[in-house]
């Protein structure tokens, strides 16, 4: 993309998930623009209901998302992106609910607060990250296709994300941490700021979670963008990886910015199965 509006909605999506940009070669160039813009609305929609701390400021953004796209098939869009997304045919070719369905998932899951356990956690981020997902699908292969592995990858590899942002997130009315796990492992808020034995042991016990659920979507072999498969392989091994370390955090941290030929390896897969999904 050479647009400079456009390219800086890129960027931002580009610099939460660096490792697509492995991916990026491996999409068809006449089709990678249209792609590469509805990742980029994703995240947009991501940074709305998570990075505004503000749920009014938050309500007020996704409210004028909504506006945008009921109306977008008709006007072309005002935002870059839209412009982009509503200029393929792809995009009349998608149910309006679908594109909604984002917006509307997000605004509702504004004030929410911290899961009682992992289970009620995944199914609280499930509403939105699953809309994003069908969404997704719908995009990339058209028509009736299955969205549960999407679905549960989008939800995990975004509480893989959120784990990353413990401490900043400590003081937020949403932790990243089920109420469930604070209190098995005995931790307060204040304590989630400062490494210690038991915040390892606590985020090591949510990484194992997290990879069980990321490998089991997996197994199942359903139709993934180039894009989403490669965030499902890169969160089970940043999740794996960071469960087995003697500091999880840390580890965390340094697997979510690493590429190199393993990157390479799981966006080649990733593309791979997206295309035979493609015929």
């Amino acid at each position: 993309m050479t647009d400079g509006a456009t390219q800086s909605f890129v960027d931002k999506w580009l610099a939460v998930q660096p490792q697509q940009r492995v991916a990026l070669g491996f999409v068809d160039p006449a089709v990678r623009d249209e792609h590469v813009a509805l990742a980029a609305f994703e995240q947009e929609l991501i940074s709305s209901a998570y990075g505004i701390r503000e749920p009014q400021v938050a309500a007020a953004k996704l409210q004028w998302w909504a506006e945008e796209l009921s109306g977008a098939a008709a006007s072309g869009g005002r935002h870059p992106l839209t412009k982009v997304l509503f200029a393929s045919e792809r995009a009349r070719k998608v149910d309006t609910r679908l594109w909604l369905a984002p917006v509307l998932a997000a605004m509702a899951q504004l004030e929410q607060g911290t899961a009682s356990d992992f289970a009620a956690q995944v199914v609280a981020a499930r509403n939105l990250h699953g809309s994003l997902a069908a969404l997704e699908n719908a995009w990339w292969f058209g028509g009736q296709v299955p969205v549960e592995a999407a679905t549960r990858i989008a939800t995990l590899s975004h509480l893989v994300f959120a784990l990353s942002r413990l401490e900043l997130d400590a003081d937020h009315e949403r932790l990243p941490l089920p109420m469930s796990r604070l209190a098995r492992h005995g931790l307060s808020r204040a304590q989630l700021k400062d490494d210690s034995p038991a915040r390892r042991e606590a985020l090591k016990a949510q990484l194992g979670e997290l990879a069980d659920g990321l490998r089991d979507a997996l197994s199942l072999n359903e139709p993934l963008s180039t894009f989403r498969g490669l965030e499902g392989r890169t969160a089970l091994a940043t999740a794996r990886g960071a469960a087995k370390a003697a500091e999880p955090f840390a580890e965390l941290h340094r697997r979510q910015s690493l590429t190199g030929p393993a990157t390479a390896f799981r966006a080649w897969r990733a593309a791979r199965q997206a295309a035979s999904r493609l015929g």
